[in-house]
């Protein structure tokens, strides 16, 4: 059920020809309350799509009524008729459940740069349709409906204490840290304020979404939404809300990491006894970026020495001659130098993990990433809709 699995949400996913493949491309998730709250992140790149410079005006006030979605069209870098469209697209959802439209949040994904008068109807038709179908079932057509290049849809659900948090998510390329990634619409029965949604929010991102780094691109259209309907009459323990909320992200982000685009690895980059935690990120980071470990790690080869590259050019507290490096288990670096021998390596599996120890501190971080392979070159050379 995704986002309809906590009380007060109605969800509908429908098909308005948006994408060539016929299937579903807007969604609509509306809070009916009794609480109207509304948190959200959202990408840091400078060059924002137009539904983001109109969300983060509408969520301002903590007051949410829904969350408008569609793909196969991001709607950025289109103008002020792009701008307009979104507009447009809020009003729309505002008049057809009586609310005001400042109180309507608008996400797109797809190609960026396109965006007409046929764009314009397809959205505004798929809302009428979204308000027509909306209940209490359709929170996994909604996930669908905000798929791109997904080769499947991405949902959870977690209850806990009489509340209930759940979840949808799309994503599958650019996926890169910057308050937020990809879309993500999440959603709570619980009772919480304007304040605590934002916080929890933010914590929760800080260590999931946050620390996804798939192939180094950050999105213009990225963001992640909480709702919370109160529908359930708890007020919730902030420390078992915040937990919980941050698994609820950690899953979803786990999931986007695994339907990366031409993957054939998952790898899981964890540091440890790093001087600080944004130290044992930036190393992290720095080798979830570099392009020969992960095309290394696509041939099946444990080559170390390309992870000791990758940090000697951050800025981190280490010795390159104490730190130790593990491949799945196996020391194949220590003090700097050869351990294990490669060959006791297996890098087949999909699940990848590499242990970095820095040998300075007490901080940990764990950065999750993909490798570099043929097929992503090629969907990514080939995709335009």
């Amino acid at each position: 059920m995704s986002v309809t699995a906590p009380a007060g949400f109605d969800a509908a996913g429908v098909a308005v020809g948006l994408k060539s493949s016929g299937k579903r491309d807007v969604a609509l998730v509306v809070n009916r309350g009794p609480l109207k709250v509304g948190a959200a992140v959202f990408t840091s790149n400078r060059a924002k799509a137009n539904p983001i410079l109109w969300s983060e005006q509408v969520i301002r006030d903590g007051v949410v009524e829904a969350i408008v979605l569609n793909s196969g069209g991001a709607n950025c870098f289109t103008g002020a008729f792009g701008f307009q469209t979104t507009h447009l697209t809020a009003e729309r959802v505002g008049e057809l459940l009586e609310v005001g439209a400042g109180d309507v949040l608008v996400c797109s994904t797809g190609l960026i740069g396109t965006g007409d008068e046929v764009f314009r109807a397809k959205v505004l038709e798929g809302v009428a349709q979204s308000v027509a179908a909306l209940d209490a079932e359709s929170g996994q057509a909604a996930a669908e409906a905000i798929m791109t290049t997904d080769s499947v849809s991405k949902t959870v659900v977690r209850s806990e204490d009489g509340w209930t948090i759940g979840g949808m998510a799309k994503g599958a390329g650019m996926l890169a840290p910057g308050l937020a990634t990809m879309l993500v619409v999440l959603t709570t029965d619980a009772v919480l304020d304007a304040a605590d949604a934002d916080a929890h929010l933010r914590a929760a991102t800080r260590v999931s979404f946050d620390r996804l780094d798939s192939d180094g691109c950050m999105s213009t259209n990225d963001q992640v939404t909480l709702l919370a309907s109160g529908a359930s009459g708890v007020v919730p323990d902030p420390d078992a809300f915040r937990r919980a909320l941050t698994e609820v992200c950690l899953d979803l982000a786990v999931q986007l990491q695994a339907d990366a685009e031409g993957a054939s690895h998952s790898i899981r980059i964890t540091v440890v006894h790093a001087a600080t935690e944004d130290e044992a990120v930036e190393v992290a980071r720095s080798v979830a970026r570099n392009n020969l470990f992960k095309a290394a790690i696509f041939g099946n080869d444990p080559n170390w020495g390309r992870v000791l590259a990758a940090i000697g050019t951050t800025q981190a507290q280490f010795d390159p001659y104490a730190v130790d490096v593990e491949m799945n288990g196996v020391r194949v670096c220590s003090n700097g130098g050869p351990d294990r021998p490669r060959e006791e390596v297996d890098l087949t599996p999909r699940e990848t993990e590499v242990v970095i120890d820095l040998k300075v501190g007490d901080a940990t971080a764990t950065i999750y990433t993909n490798d570099l392979t043929h097929d992503y070159v090629h969907e990514n050379s080939a995709y335009s809709s």
